[in-house]
């Protein structure tokens, strides 16, 4: 009996304990948040805004665009890739002008060019007008309001950056869950082209003035005490950081996700159409991911800032992995929601990792510089998945074939990114 009272005992206070913990950590989480509130809102603004530069968004507009202007799969992909790396090319040396020149003003004329891309597809009557038009979205959606929002990340924070960069991730999650279904819901009525005028005047309007007045102030990070900084001992300037063959190996993993889902969100009405699929089955499935994203964002954070980015990122392809093969494999609609939960595993992790690993080895004086080249590999990839796929259907390429491809690709390219991150931790503890 005594002993039976004395596990009882012992069973009460572990729970009280555990708590405790949680809501110790609750209530930091909460403190965090209000104490930080302005940088982490404006970063969730940003990448909020950047939905509309992102396959997945222009992709809802793909088979009008190809029907408006005679164009095949292989075609629009082609056009779609040189305007992706076009504009990949010019972000390469346009995203360094953060290291010079004030925050503030760079995301002024972002969200002004990227609203002018917008409106420029919403009025365009030729193709050479929605090309220019698409540059626009891809250099300054896709590629410069993302660098800014992760490069300001990486400066803003130190010792909570994998917590600050989950939250501020968030701002995809909520994008791609209301903007593609808002999208489907009005251009029904309003049609694309009035969709892409309304994308215009919601930028100039509400993003442009609320993000200047939440960046006015700057913010002055505090010393890192957590395990996730290794924390460089020097800052890399951009030429010793390409030159580092770590940068590549991190790089292949980092950006697999975009190029698949790119290719899958880019040629949705086409893998649509071969299964006999609804139109609003794609849409509808962008809800499951940002449910299940919002979750795995927050306990990449968490998991980032107990453990360090090193330890996170040979694991985080797999479950994309298996998104890929259940896409592949299973015709029925339950297979892009299941595509969709793994990616939103997978997807939110490496961009929560894409914020805190380059800060974290090569420092922060030269990251500007550093991200552009990420930021520009980011829209390549992008740009491949999408012209490839295209380039492949017209072959006769099942694009469902392909897509097990992918997942192939997720799983061997994970014992590199173990090894490239050993590397890197043997190299900064040495």
């Amino acid at each position: 009996m005594s002993k039976l009272f004395s596990n009882t005992v012992t069973d009460v206070r572990v729970t009280m304990a555990d708590s405790r913990g949680v809501r110790m950590q609750t209530s930091n989480m909460i403190e965090f948040v209000s104490e930080n509130a302005r940088w982490l809102a404006a970063s969730f603004l940003l990448l909020f805004a950047s939905t509309f530069g992102q396959t997945l968004f222009i992709g809802l507009s793909g088979g009008e665009i190809r029907e408006t202007y005679g164009l095949s799969n292989g075609a629009f992909g082609a056009w779609y890739m040189v305007v992706t790396l076009s504009s990949a090319a010019v972000l390469s040396v346009l995203g360094s002008v953060l290291d010079t020149r004030p925050l503030q003003a760079v995301l002024l004329w972002t969200i002004l060019l990227l609203a002018t891309g917008a409106a420029a597809v919403g009025f365009s009557n030729n193709l050479v007008v929605l090309i220019c038009g698409l540059f626009l979205l891809r250099l300054f959606g896709q590629g410069m309001i993302i660098h800014a929002s992760f490069t300001a990340l990486g400066r803003w924070f130190n010792e909570k950056r994998g917590r600050a960069t989950a939250l501020s991730v968030m701002g995809f999650n909520a994008g791609e869950a209301i903007l593609p279904l808002a999208f489907v819901a009005f251009a029904s009525g309003l049609g694309w082209q009035a969709m892409w005028i309304a994308v215009a005047i919601f930028l100039v309007i509400c993003v442009l003035p609320i993000t200047l007045v939440l960046v006015r102030v700057e913010r002055s990070p505090v010393g890192a005490k957590t395990a996730d900084i290794i924390c460089s001992r020097r800052h890399w300037t951009r030429r010793d950081a390409l030159r580092d063959p770590c940068f590549y190996l991190l790089s292949l993993g980092l950006l697999a996700p975009v190029a698949i889902a790119s290719a899958v969100f880019f040629h949705q009405s086409h893998l649509a159409k071969e299964r006999g699929w609804e139109a609003h089955v794609f849409a509808s499935s962008i809800t499951v991911y940002a449910v299940v994203a919002v979750i795995s964002v927050l306990l990449a954070g968490a998991l980032i800032d107990r453990f360090g980015s090193l330890k996170i990122l040979p694991l985080h392809l797999l479950p994309l992995a298996v998104g890929c093969w259940v896409l592949a494999s299973v015709e029925g609609p339950w297979s892009i929601f299941a595509f969709m939960a793994l990616y939103a595993v997978a997807e939110p992790c490496s961009l929560a990792l894409s914020g805190t690993i380059w800060p974290q080895i090569y420092g922060t004086r030269h990251l500007g510089a550093i991200r552009a080249v990420q930021a520009a590999a980011l829209s390549v990839f992008s740009a491949v998945g999408p012209g490839l796929a295209g380039i492949l259907i017209d072959l006769g390429i099942p694009l469902e074939r392909q897509i097990r491809v992918m997942g192939w690709y997720c799983l061997l390219i994970t014992p590199f990114l173990f090894r490239a991150a050993k590397l890197v931790a043997e190299r900064e503890t040495a």
